[in-house]
């Protein structure tokens, strides 16, 4: 019995596993907190069509409105709030989310975005291009024999 209280115990203090996608805003309009541009809203939609059925139930963005309008329309489809974080401490974040279960989605940038990628332990690839680059999906499984990093695209292609 005393073997089973303390494996029991053991198991309860092993992290949960989950699934984190993370996205850069979709294409931004210029100016100092800029809106998504028409295809920008377009890349927005189909992010919610793409994520619809993912099983989200956390949404996080940065507060931009970029990042926002990016974030919304999934929000809208799936019922979910998004909440703020704030990307000038991106390793605190990563505790944060390696301590949450469940699926989660993450609205960044074309900087924040593979940062917080390596912070979670997975594989950022190359740096995004900043002005071209809006396609980029991750998703980072955290499971107990480690962390798998899938890097997709959708929308419109980037074209180097």
């Amino acid at each position: 019995m005393a073997a089973f209280l303390t494996l029991a115990a053991c198991s309860s203090h092993s992290p949960p596993e989950r699934t984190i996608y993370l996205v850069r805003h979709a294409e931004k309009q210029a100016g100092d907190d800029p809106s998504l541009t028409s295809n920008g809203a377009l890349r927005a939609a189909l992010l919610a069509e793409t994520l619809r059925d993912a099983g989200i139930v956390r949404i996080y963005s940065t507060d931009y409105a970029r990042t926002r309008e990016t974030a919304a329309p999934i929000a809208e489809t799936i019922s979910v709030l998004v909440t703020l974080y704030d990307p000038s401490d991106l390793s605190a974040f990563a505790d944060q989310l390696k301590d949450e279960s469940g699926i989660t989605l993450v609205v960044g940038h074309s900087n924040t975005t593979p940062a917080l990628v390596e912070f979670l332990g997975g594989e950022p690839g190359t740096d995004i291009d900043e002005p071209a680059e809006y396609d980029r999906l991750y998703v980072v499984r955290m499971r107990k024999d480690g962390i798998d990093t899938e890097l997709r695209r959708y929308g419109a292609p980037y074209q180097p």
